[in-house]
């Protein structure tokens, strides 16, 4: 088995060693080192080569932040952001993610009194398979999927649905702020994240984006050119009304035993049979197979399916268990992903 080396930052004692208990609890890590700020951080993942590095945000000397940005330029590692649910926590937590954050997760959830087993366990795992994967340098060329679609003729899409998780907010800058002001067709966005975090999303990529981006509600229309992000901690789906108006439905109700929330397959599965050969999905980078069972039921109402090629995925889960199951009509770089899209338009 192989094991992967950690390096933890935190200024707090008590997080380091909370941390570190949890990742030499689990036989696939060990902590190769520990930095107390983020200029420490810097030196020592030059000197130690960690496969994975988790980092706090706010440290003196050098904040999480700067050191992120430090190590992507000097020595690429796979960096996971340890967060807090507050508004700046969150905002801050975007940012990181926009600086080549692989992936975040809340403290509360990992060294709380009461902290979920099932919680930690999540977090073991997506450590494990964010380590697997290997930075690209970012000169790096990768080598593009094909499309699968070939010359059929398909009607022009009423909905374009882009699902995501691990990965996914640094996927969608490539794609959602190309959007141009006058493009029409609604795209609605599930993001895998903690409650409270999808509201700041919107708001982020809002600015960057032509498009108007909003985090939706219950009872909201679909509206032309407006891009949807579905609300965290609970499920978004639509609904079609007595005068023919799209509408997005948003509860908790009947998903009890779901882990995602927002969940990819509750919302295709009330898409497909409302937009049958007029929807688009796409699928990003994500651990995991939710989206799967969804694009089952777009390929059976006759939608069309675009997945992330493995090259540029941070986890090649979700993608992966589409592209399996034969339900991907295409697959692409996510550097390729926005023309696929509008040469399918």
């Amino acid at each position: 088995m192989k094991k992967y080396g950690i390096l933890v930052v935190d200024d707090s004692a008590f997080m380091r060693r909370g941390i570190s208990k949890i990742l030499e609890n689990d036989p696939h890590f060990f902590v190769v080192g520990i930095a107390r700020n983020g200029q420490e951080a810097v030196e020592k993942v030059q000197r130690l080569a960690p496969d994975l590095v988790t980092m706090d945000v706010e440290m003196p000397v050098m904040n999480g932040l700067q050191a992120l940005e430090e190590i992507m330029r000097i020595s690429p590692v796979p960096v996971v952001m340890l967060s807090s649910y507050t508004g700046e926590g969150a905002a801050e937590t975007l940012k990181a993610l926009e600086l080549g954050a692989v992936d975040f997760f809340l403290k509360e959830n990992l060294l709380n009194v009461n902290a979920d087993v099932t919680q930690i366990q999540e977090f073991l795992l997506r450590l494990q398979s964010i380590a697997e994967v290997k930075m690209a340098p970012a000169a790096k060329k990768v080598q593009f999927g094909g499309s699968l679609l070939g010359k059929k003729n398909h009607p022009k899409p009423d909905l374009i649905f882009i699902g995501c998780s691990t990965g996914g907010p640094s996927a969608l800058q490539h794609i959602l702020p190309r959007f141009e002001a006058d493009f029409s067709i609604p795209i609605v966005v599930c993001q895998h994240m903690p409650p409270g975090f999808t509201a700041p999303l919107a708001e982020r990529f809002d600015t960057l984006c032509q498009l108007k981006v909003t985090e939706t509600a219950n009872g909201h229309e679909l509206k032309p050119g407006t891009i949807y992000i579905a609300p965290s901690g609970f499920q978004t789906r639509f609904l079609k009304t007595k005068d023919g108006k799209m509408v997005f439905k948003v509860d908790n109700h009947g998903d009890e035993q779901t882990l995602y929330k927002p969940c990819i397959d509750i919302t295709l599965s009330s898409a497909a049979p409302l937009f049958e050969d007029r929807l688009l999905s796409v699928i990003l980078t994500g651990m995991g197979t939710d989206g799967m069972q969804g694009c089952g039921l777009v390929k059976r109402f006759k939608g069309n399916v675009f997945v992330e090629a493995e090259d540029s995925c941070v986890i090649y889960g979700m993608p992966k268990a589409v592209l399996e199951a034969g339900y991907a009509d295409g697959q692409f770089s996510i550097s390729q992903m926005y023309r696929e899209i509008i040469n399918y338009l």
